[in-house]
């Protein structure tokens, strides 16, 4: 069976976030997205919110599991037993930070491989940052993220 894991902020999840959990579940036997606990960043929403969204996201895939973690990937990787990690590349400034991180992760630990997505064109400018800017400003995010997520946005800055 394989298990991989597709970490992220995913502060909020995106349609390019959807798009590559869906690429990637459809290859894969299991796929555990993993929204990343990081306490030196300032997030829009907190880890359980984003652990809801992408469970309520998601809930039309049977082999996508979402759960939260802190501390390194390869850790992670290994406490739930995934041999890949997933990840989304967007523009060429994406791939050198995560061949960098995908090689040390490979020297930390052989047995787990990185496979990378290249974001489906249409989605190629979206970023979490980009929507939480867009909403900010009372933008329209319809076309960047599901209704579910912007009911959450709405919410956080009225």
């Amino acid at each position: 069976m394989t298990r991989a894991i597709y970490p992220g902020s995913f502060d909020p999840v995106t349609f390019g976030h959807l798009d590559i959990i869906k690429r990637s579940a459809s290859i894969m036997d299991e796929l555990i997205v993993g929204v990343l606990n990081n306490s030196k960043k300032q997030p829009l929403f907190s880890v359980d919110e984003r652990v809801r969204m992408l469970c309520e996201v998601t809930k039309a895939y049977a082999n996508v599991k979402v759960t939260s973690f802190s501390g390194l990937l390869i850790d992670f990787a290994d406490e739930v037993g995934a041999g890949v990690i997933v990840r989304g590349l967007r523009a060429i400034t994406d791939f050198e930070y995560e061949l960098q991180m995908s090689q040390t992760n490979h020297i930390m630990n052989p047995g787990i491989d990185t496979i990378f997505f290249t974001t489906s064109l249409e989605y190629a400018y979206l970023s979490s940052s980009t929507v939480k800017e867009v909403a900010m400003y009372g933008g329209d995010i319809s076309r960047f993220v599901p209704e579910t997520v912007i009911k959450a946005i709405r919410e956080k800055f009225n």
